[in-house]
């Protein structure tokens, strides 16, 4: 399995981006997946992540404003990202799990290349 992440780019607070996850050599529909994001100087964290059926969970800071889904025909998870604040400025990174969704960027054994998300304030 591999994935590809795209999507980010520079944006002006309060602005919008949706992420994109294409996955190869899998399908979507089977994987916990996951979005995480790490910043210059600290660690990778939480942002999204999505199992089967569509069971989502989001990190608090992210509630209300990002959105995750996917879409199995495309075999592509999303992150949309509303409202975004320079605070969200970070290299997003998709990653896969067997099984259920989890927290922890350590369950995840597969990663994508991250794309760069910048948020101008």
């Amino acid at each position: 399995v591999q994935l590809q992440a795209s999507g980010g780019g520079l944006v002006q607070a309060g602005d919008s981006l949706r992420l994109s996850c294409a996955v190869s050599g899998g399908t979507v529909a089977v994987y916990g997946m996951g979005w995480f994001r790490q910043a210059p100087g600290k660690e990778r964290e939480f942002v999204a992540a999505i199992d089967w059926p569509s069971r989502t969970s989001y990190a608090d800071s992210m509630k209300g404003r990002f959105v995750i889904s996917r879409d199995i025909a495309k075999n592509t998870m999303f992150l949309q990202m509303n409202s975004l604040k320079p605070e969200d400025t970070a290299v997003y990174y998709c990653a896969v799990k067997g099984g259920t969704y989890s927290y922890s960027a350590q369950d995840y054994k597969i990663w994508g290349q991250g794309t760069q998300v910048t948020v101008s304030s």
